[in-house]
């Protein structure tokens, strides 16, 4: 068990009240960064999640209750943070969770300053928490890969460069939303299997991709690498990636040149940041490589552990469900470390042509699938291309997303000896073609 510093101790407690149990993914030993509005307005403010909570860390900053890092923790976005490195982010971590412990009279005994500096989630607008220069998403879960590949190429279903280099693509930052923001269903360029020319018009084989994310911190700059042991200093933290996908335009574009506007229309993201440090617990090695699996490039050789044990599931509920009180349905739930590449190999291959990483660009795992079919992490798959339908408690079946469907993501991390800890929800109803 890696436990980094005294902000891991399982017994610790909070004064937060809904911070306490296991209903909770936002006790004291997470402390996850987000940015959000009070009351849907004024400017936006860092916050950290704490039970049902928001602690403002802008507030705490300007109030002298947390200090040493200038203006880091005061601005709009986590950039500045963000850029700050490694050592203030442990500094603040500790200060954060020395302000929220159960010991701690400073806000506990203050009913005024609680009332300033503590939010209700409840009441706050999430908003994304960095401005995000650049994103990129990877391909980096083999079963994904195996799976969708099976479907096209069954004699072949992996590339030959699969095993060598985790495959990626540049997306959209632009269409990056945080959860809970509309998802319109988009319109694009398809053509019918029986065609023999294309159609314009909205998609009608919508799907989610459940993925995760992370933020960089510190960059590097043009010409220069991050090496696989500096990878950790590096990066931030993650958060739920939702990589909405237009299948059937996908189909019809992305030879030669692979994705684009298949899934530039919008990608989803849950709002609260899970630091690497919080994540400490619940690092294990990355996957094993089968005995005739080539050999890894010197430069994505593992330097310490940076795979990550995390749940992620995901759920689904109609209009209908929602407007008769029924639950959503969970249609998968997988992984994190059945991924066949870490985010540190993600990171150091694709700085490894000297590409320069900025402080807050998010970097995605792409499709998190894991080895059996409740696993999957995209309808393509868990309804192998519409041939095997999920059936929904309303009595309807889904093949790929209607409108008015609500897609839920969920993650957590649990370990024996730790506390559980979760990244929150990120979720999206689609919404009809405009």
């Amino acid at each position: 068990m890696t436990f980094i510093d005294e902000t891991h101790v399982p017994t610790r407690r909070s004064w937060v009240e809904s911070a306490q149990g296991d209903g909770t993914d936002f006790p004291i030993q997470n402390l996850p960064y987000g940015v959000f509005r009070r009351g849907g307005s004024g400017e936006p403010r860092i916050g950290v999640a704490i039970g049902d909570a928001i602690l403002d860390v802008r507030g705490a900053a300007e109030a002298g209750l947390i200090d040493g890092l200038g203006g880091a923790l005061t601005g709009s976005t986590l950039n500045a943070f963000l850029a700050a490195g490694d050592g203030a982010w442990r500094t603040t971590r500790r200060a954060v969770a020395t302000l929220l412990d159960a010991g701690t009279a400073t806000l506990r005994d203050d009913a005024t300053g609680r009332g300033r500096l503590l939010v209700a989630q409840a009441d706050a607008e999430m908003l994304v928490p960095t401005a995000i220069g650049d994103y990129t998403d990877f391909y980096c879960s083999i079963h994904h890969a195996t799976n969708v590949g099976s479907m096209f190429r069954p004699d072949n279903p992996l590339m030959p460069n699969y095993k060598h280099l985790p495959v990626g693509y540049h997306g959209r930052a632009s269409s990056i939303v945080a959860s809970g923001q509309p998802v319109r269903r988009p319109q694009g360029q398809t053509i019918a299997a029986d065609a023999d020319a294309p159609t314009f018009g909205p998609s009608r084989l919508l799907d989610y991709e459940m993925e995760m994310g992370f933020f960089t911190g510190p960059g590097n700059a043009t010409g220069e690498r991050i090496a696989m042991r500096e990878a950790s200093r590096h990066i931030f933290g993650m958060c739920i990636v939702n990589d909405w996908s237009a299948r059937d335009v996908q189909k019809w574009e992305y030879q030669p040149l692979g994705p684009f506007n298949a899934k530039n229309f919008l990608t989803t993201i849950s709002p609260w940041i899970v630091t690497l440090h919080a994540l400490a617990p619940y690092r294990v090695a990355g996957p094993p490589r089968a005995a005739d699996d080539p050999p890894l490039l010197e430069y994505l050789q593992p330097a310490d552990d940076m795979g990550v044990d995390i749940v992620v599931e995901v759920l689904i509920a109609s209009e209908a469900m929602r407007a008769a009180g029924q639950a959503p349905v969970r249609v998968s739930r997988g992984n994190f470390r059945d991924l066949y590449w870490t985010i540190a190999q993600m990171l150091a291959h694709h700085t490894s042509t000297g590409c320069p990483m900025r402080p807050g660009d998010l970097l995605a795992s792409g499709t998190v699938s894991g080895p059996t079919e409740d696993a999957r992490g995209c309808l393509l798959e868990r309804t192998w291309r519409g041939q095997q339908p999920i059936d929904l408690p309303d009595g309807t079946q889904r093949k790929f997303l209607q409108d008015g469907d609500e897609v839920i993501m969920r993650a957590w991390c649990e370990r024996s000896g730790a506390v559980r800890i979760g990244f929150g929800s990120c979720r999206g109803v689609v919404q009809p073609a405009g």
